[in-house]
């Protein structure tokens, strides 16, 4: 393998050795212009400065990256994502790979995350749970370290993805059997892959099974933020015309809104149906039981360590391809039957 040297970085940049030389060891007498662009080539085309971080680049450290950066910063205490985690964990070492988080605190940190991957040697990336527009995100995505995905998915990098789309059809005809015509959804409140295909599935749904086709119905939530679904439901129970069953974007963000419907005064399931997503074991425990999708996270996590851990060891077998792992309806007792 070609390691780069201060010559290829020269070349590119049409100055001279000495020049990059002196920019990638920050000497003042050169423009800072030049200086960035010096550095930004450098760090595009892989460059390491000394011996030991260029015998690092050549053999493996057996060591994974995860970055795992969570707005509402409950990524790792959230069931969905800690049992997602734990079981890439188990596949992961038991094939002689280590894991390491990667710091994603914009504040305390001095390095992109590319950058970072890099200085650790990583053999590969696994993200999950992150801002995924976020620029580093994509720097890193589309650098030549193997990345794989979760619950997202570029065209650059595999992911493994829960099949959202079959779950929001799973739930949506369950209700719809038991008699329900005013269904509303609380989505996640982002832009991401999984909300999206949520919301399509929703308004496709509500077609095909005839259910009440109404703008006031679909309204933003923030996944895993009681909070946040308490305010949603209140909006909802408040219209003139309310739902008869309410679905949220997760089980513990129905937990908000069972709040709501308890200050209410109304009863679960008997004046108003509910149902969440995930199927964490705190849903299970819930009186009543939540009718929601589990999601299969032993799958997800043990195919996103296998799929990365493939591209480390066969890279030039490789296939960019995103698996999808169907959840399966788990039926509780928070959606009455209404069937007259």
């Amino acid at each position: 393998m070609h390691m780069v040297s201060m010559k290829d970085i020269a070349r590119k940049c049409g100055v001279s050795t000495a020049t990059v030389s002196k920019a990638l060891n920050d000497h003042e007498d050169i423009g800072e212009e030049t200086k960035k662009l010096i550095k930004k080539t450098a760090r595009e085309m892989g460059y390491f400065p000394n011996s030991s971080a260029r015998a690092l680049k050549t053999k493996k450290t057996d060591n994974i990256g995860v970055l795992f950066v969570d707005a509402t910063m409950n990524g790792l205490t959230h069931g969905y994502f800690s049992q997602i985690l734990n079981s890439f964990k188990v596949a992961a070492e038991e094939r002689g790979y280590d894991l390491t988080f990667i710091n994603g605190i914009k504040k305390s940190r001095q390095m992109t995350y590319l950058e970072h991957c890099r200085y650790r040697g990583f053999d590969g990336v696994m993200i999950a749970c992150v801002e995924f527009s976020d620029p580093e995100v994509v720097e890193l995505v589309n650098s030549p370290l193997p990345v794989v995905t979760i619950d997202h998915s570029f065209d650059s990098k595999p992911s493994v993805v829960s099949n959202n789309v079959l779950g929001m059809e799973d739930l949506l005809k369950y209700i719809a059997s038991q008699g329900h015509k005013k269904v509303a959804y609380i989505d996640g409140g982002d832009r991401s892959t999984v909300t999206m295909n949520r919301i399509g599935t929703y308004w496709k749904m509500v077609d095909e099974l005839g259910l009440e086709h109404r703008e006031d119905y679909l309204t933003d939530g923030i996944y895993r933020t009681p909070e946040a679904c308490h305010d949603a439901t209140i909006r909802l129970l408040d219209l003139p015309d309310p739902p008869t069953c309410i679905i949220y974007p997760d089980d513990l963000a129905a937990i908000g809104g069972i709040n709501a419907i308890k200050e209410r005064g109304l009863r679960l399931p008997e004046d108003i149906s509910i149902a969440g997503y995930d199927g964490i074991d705190l849903a299970k425990m819930l009186e009543p039981k939540i009718t929601t999708i589990e999601q299969d996270t032993e799958a997800l996590g043990r195919k996103a360590a296998e799929k990365l851990i493939g591209m480390i060891e066969h890279p030039k077998s490789s296939i960019v391809d995103h698996i999808e792992i169907p959840g399966r309806l788990l039926v509780g007792d928070s959606v009455k039957n209404i069937n007259s």
